[in-house]
């Protein structure tokens, strides 16, 4: 039984106040446009058996801009960051730098008492391996970088350690492929969408 699924990262934000641990705001103007721009190089994934979308308002509008009419999936929701939800890194630094350095410096750490990093990258491949069982089906889901991270981690089975390493940009698209009970790999898609942004 064969995967392909395509993961696009839901389209960012001119306001720098936008970017917050599990940030629910909307997609802006500027991020619309930005959707607008590259719908038509994002359209052919449209044509994907299942269509789907992390429960963020960003990545819903994202995946609508192109036609994808996707379900939500709450398995590609962000990590759960508990009590640091809905704040900004640098404040949730200012708050508590010893706490963020610990969560940083081991990926096991929860200082904001929420989901373990490595629990996080789990359930975003779970939500791969099962989509294993539907031989040959095209699957496209758009969610925001963290997710895509997740599981840019969990397909080689790299260190969570790894996480902090992965720059995804927004509208890029990043393809999964394998076989059921075998390894899965990776492939960078959607280049022109990110040069249209530059």
């Amino acid at each position: 039984m064969a995967l392909r699924a395509t993961f696009v990262a839901a389209a960012g934000s001119s306001s720098v106040l936008a970017e917050r641990f599990e940030g629910d705001r909307p997609l802006d103007r500027a991020g619309w446009s930005e959707v607008q721009r590259v719908a038509h190089e994002l359209l052919p994934l449209a044509a994907a058996d299942l269509r789907s979308c992390s429960p963020a308002p960003r990545s819903r509008a994202t995946g609508e801009g192109p036609g994808y009419a996707p379900l939500v999936q709450p398995a590609l929701r962000d990590c759960d960051m508990d009590r640091w939800r809905g704040l900004p890194p640098g404040e949730a630094m200012a708050r508590e730098p010893g706490a963020v350095d610990a969560w940083l410096a081991g990926p096991r750490s929860t200082p904001y008492g929420g989901e373990p990093l490595p629990a996080f990258i789990g359930r975003v491949g779970g939500r791969l391996d099962t989509r294993r069982v539907e031989d040959g089906c095209g699957v496209v889901a758009v969610a925001g970088p963290s997710v895509i991270r997740a599981a840019l981690v969990y397909v080689p089975r790299a260190p969570p350690a790894t996480y902090w390493n992965i720059d995804v940009r927004s509208l890029s698209a990043i393809g999964v492929a394998g076989r059921a009970g075998g390894p899965l790999s990776l492939r960078i898609e959607g280049a022109s969408a990110q040069a249209a942004r530059a």
